[in-house]
């Protein structure tokens, strides 16, 4: 299934006899001593080397300790398994990497898993761990949680700290966590935030708020933004599906569309593209000088050369389609609590034979997976999708909360309310290990 880049049976298992005598002691940690977690090989975890899905990149880069994120956990007693796979340098949406294999859906082994946090998304459908760590600079944590059946959850920029984290995209790349639940997602959450490296200012941020998720009831009014143009902008049975998930929001717990228009879609897609490339061109450009291009993916390398023709004209003119589009988010936000979409446009298609060994340009599966992706990073905002259903070939369906600013917490909730009027019709994917079942 071609889950993982690496792991260590000795390292792993050495953690958790360690954790077994703490819990035979009475002394657990925390709720999540001994709980099974695998990061994505974009973050740095001993004693792993830090690959990005490359068979290059951690020649050239040292990789001297555990990622921020990876040293909370591992102070929480949670066994690190190992580094998922990924869609090489994270610069496509389908998680086919030539050099690790392509990661495999949970729901059907033949068809994809989204990108570039594949391997993470897919560990945690499969049931391998509750949760995993992935990296989200174009939807790379929400696309694959949605076509895996399992929540993914992008808080907002800066919000948590990236030290460790390869700097693949400065302003737009944010680390995000896929679990099973949402509940899940938040304790994975408290548990890595608050705790950021000396470099990195924290007096500008607003204080973190975790949610008490079983009071769903409190929650009332909610207004959530619905461009029906825009969401609307999916297949038959993704639409449907998302559409009953809101009827069913509001017969619950009454909560509201708000017909809204959001312009310059189009716009604001191909200005993240420019930034994304354009950092991530600059950001590896030193490091690309002590590589050979045959070292590269087909995929990869025709990737960097597109990359490398932005200029800094065409950049700083998406800074300011950047700015012009925060404004017309903050227009809606003045009118909802959350903008709802589905979290993409396709569900998981198949994997061609040609594109395991080569890699996968498919712009319109691409475009489709990422149309409602953007917000999240362009602009910084905090974005979470829950599963509402699944297609008529039995593959997932997620729909999508994008929060203003620093509003995790409402996310969160919302979400938990969400995954509680849909849980009840989850199914499990054809490949699941049920680690509690005794033999």
């Amino acid at each position: 299934m071609a889950f993982f880049i690496d792991y260590n049976v000795e390292d792993i298992l050495r953690q958790a006899t360690v954790s077994t005598l703490r819990y035979k002691e009475g002394k657990p940690i925390s709720v999540l001593d001994g709980v099974l977690i695998a990061v994505k090989d974009e973050i740095d975890c001993m004693p792993y080397p830090t690959t990005g899905g490359t068979k290059w990149l951690h020649k050239c880069r040292p990789y001297p300790g555990d990622a921020c994120c990876v040293k909370q956990l591992r102070s929480c007693g949670a066994i690190l398994v190992g580094k998922t796979n990924m869609h090489e340098l994270g610069v496509g949406t389908t998680g086919i990497n030539p050099n690790y294999g392509a990661a495999r859906n949970p729901y059907d082994r033949n068809r994809v898993c989204g990108g570039s946090s594949s391997g993470s998304a897919a560990v945690v459908g499969a049931g391998l761990c509750p949760v995993t760590l992935g990296v989200d600079g174009g939807g790379s944590v929400r696309m694959p949680a949605a076509l895996c059946g399992v929540v993914g959850f992008k808080p907002t920029f800066g919000r948590l700290s990236h030290s460790g984290v390869l700097p693949l995209n400065w302003t737009v790349g944010m680390l995000g966590v896929l679990s099973g639940t949402v509940e899940d997602a938040l304790i994975i959450y408290a548990a890595i935030s608050g705790h950021m490296s000396p470099n990195q200012t924290t007096n500008l941020l607003p204080s973190i708020c975790f949610p008490v998720l079983k009071s769903t009831n409190s929650i009332s009014n909610i207004k959530m933004a619905k461009y029906n143009k825009w969401f609307n902008d999916c297949n038959d049975d993704i639409r449907i599906s998302c559409n009953q998930a809101l009827d069913q929001l509001n017969k619950h717990y009454g909560w509201k569309t708000v017909g809204v228009t959001l312009p310059e879609i189009e716009e604001m897609r191909l200005a993240h593209y420019s930034t994304i490339a354009s950092e991530c061109s600059d950001s590896l450009s030193s490091l690309l000088e002590k590589t050979n291009p045959s070292e590269q993916g087909w995929e990869a390398r025709l990737a960097l050369r597109v990359y490398s023709s932005f200029t800094s004209r065409e950049y700083l003119n998406a800074q300011r389609l950047r700015s012009r589009q925060m404004y017309f988010h903050k227009e809606i936000f003045k009118k909802a609590d959350v903008i709802v979409t589905p979290t993409t446009g396709v569900t998981a298609y198949p994997i061609r034979n040609d594109a395991v060994k080569y890699g996968e340009l498919d712009y319109i599966n691409g475009a489709a997976m990422v149309r409602f992706q953007i917000a999240g990073n362009f602009l910084g905002l905090p974005a979470i999708t829950v599963k509402v259903g699944y297609d008529k070939q039995g593959m997932p369906i997620g729909l999508q909360f994008i929060g203003r600013p620093w509003s995790e917490a409402t996310l969160l909730h919302l979400a938990y309310a969400l995954e509680g009027l849909c849980s009840k019709n989850y199914k499990k994917p054809q490949i699941y290990f049920d680690l509690l079942r005794k033999e």
